[in-house]
């Protein structure tokens, strides 16, 4: 989930739960201020009629034109007691001057005349209608509610973006970074606080992995000169004491040995160091190269050693597969692909390939499939390992395929063991 909707969906669960206690609190407070003064304008009624009561005056008729209505009568002293000297209601009454019933407040109050007898008094006004009220109020209400939640969460959403700018300006630089690159830096002059320091870190630390590149990059160059000469010598020493006529078999043989020991560790570091090369983007003969071409042109060259080992091979030819790379790495793509399906292919098995204008599959006889999940790591040569090899050729293949965005499959299909490799 993006931080964004992330805010958005908290702000939301928060307004609704806000927005609705403020709309049950604004219509209870409204309907208590219209019961309020209705109840003033009763009292002040009731006050008068109780005044002209008790003073003896002549009481006004029960309906005086005003819609305000109201009955005078004795009551024992038992039910006095037991009823409040105050109450207000709401109920349906009828109404003389409109001979029609309508909702009305009602006052019911209970007072004593100076001869001790208990008089009960009951005003009613006719009020507002309460349903309708109601109604027009949740109007209001939703329309307001409605209309206040959108305009905060645009609002929210307004200035969430306009301060998340920078964070998104990050995030695009990172995705766009490339290791040794340092001809655009982030702005440390911003005005958040929080962000200024952000880019200022990472600037840093790209600045550090940089250094950290050149140095590697330099190791590799040094150690590429500083490592394959003494090997070179080492083996041509060998070569020269392996031609002594006075060595006997036995040592001759352990000349050999050491000799091929040497070779294995010479295209071992060879690998090592094409590998960082690969992983540092050290290439940059980028040009159109074809693989199917390209394939052709080394069939040949392991066309022997497939005869030697009855190896059938089979071209299918359906497109070329086209790429922008460099010719030298397409090379080592292809050629370790042949060199693992001759190594690890059955002994008078098949050999498959098949090209397409989106993809190359090479797939070798094999008895049994092998581990999808490590094959492509380091050093890792599995059960059937062949004597001298360095477990890194599909690990450069990945590698390639990594630098240019390609994707490698293997699977285990039909007896075979099949290596895909497609644009993504």
């Amino acid at each position: 989930m993006k931080l964004f909707h992330l805010v958005m969906w908290r702000m939301s669960a928060a307004l609704i739960v806000i927005l609705t206690c403020w709309a049950v609190l604004f219509y209870l407070a409204v309907m208590e201020e219209v019961n309020d003064e209705v109840d003033d304008s009763l009292e002040t009624y009731a006050e008068s009629l109780i005044v002209r009561s008790l003073s003896g005056e002549e009481m006004p008729d029960a309906s005086n034109g005003s819609n305000n209505q109201y009955f005078l009568y004795e009551v024992s002293e038992s039910y006095a007691r037991a009823y409040p000297r105050i109450s207000y209601r709401d109920e349906m009454v009828y109404i003389t001057e409109k001979s029609e019933k309508e909702p009305a407040r009602v006052l019911m109050t209970i007072f004593q005349r100076d001869d001790g007898t208990f008089m009960e008094l009951v005003v009613y006004t006719p009020t507002i209608e309460k349903f309708d009220l109601q109604r027009a109020i949740l109007g209001w209400i939703v329309f307001l509610y409605v209309l206040l939640f959108l305009m905060i969460l645009a609002v929210n959403a307004w200035v969430f973006h306009r301060n998340m700018k920078p964070l998104y300006h990050l995030l695009k630089w990172l995705e766009n970074y490339h290791l040794g690159d340092t001809s655009v830096k982030l702005d440390e002059k911003l005005p958040i606080v929080e962000f200024r320091k952000l880019n200022k870190a990472i600037n840093s630390a790209s600045e550090r992995s940089h250094e950290l590149f050149e140095q590697q990059k330099l190791f590799i160059g040094n150690a590429s000169h500083e490592m394959q000469t003494p090997l070179a010598i080492c083996r041509n020493r060998l070569e020269m004491m392996m031609e002594d006529d006075s060595l006997n078999e036995k040592q001759l043989s352990e000349l050999m040995k050491t000799h091929q020991t040497l070779e294995n560790l010479t295209r071992l570091n060879r690998s090592l160091l094409l590998l960082c090369k690969i992983d540092n983007r050290q290439f940059s003969d980028v040009r159109t190269v074809c693989l199917d071409k390209l394939f052709e042109s080394y069939l040949e060259d392991y066309k022997e050693a497939y005869s030697y080992r009855r190896i059938r091979v089979n071209v299918d030819e359906q497109g070329c597969f086209r790429l922008e790379m460099s010719e030298s790495l397409a090379t080592v793509l292809v050629t370790n692909l042949l060199k693992n399906a001759f190594v690890h292919g059955k002994e008078g098995g098949e050999i498959s390939v098949r090209f397409t204008s989106s993809s190359f599959e090479i797939a070798d006889t094999g008895d049994a499939p092998l581990d999808g999940k490590r094959i492509f790591e380091r050093f890792y040569k599995g059960n059937s390992a062949r004597e001298g090899s360095t477990g890194l050729g599909l690990a450069l293949v990945k590698s390639i395929c990594n630098a240019y965005d390609l994707q490698i499959t293997y699977a285990f299909q039909g007896g075979m063991h099949v290596f895909s490799v497609s644009m993504n």
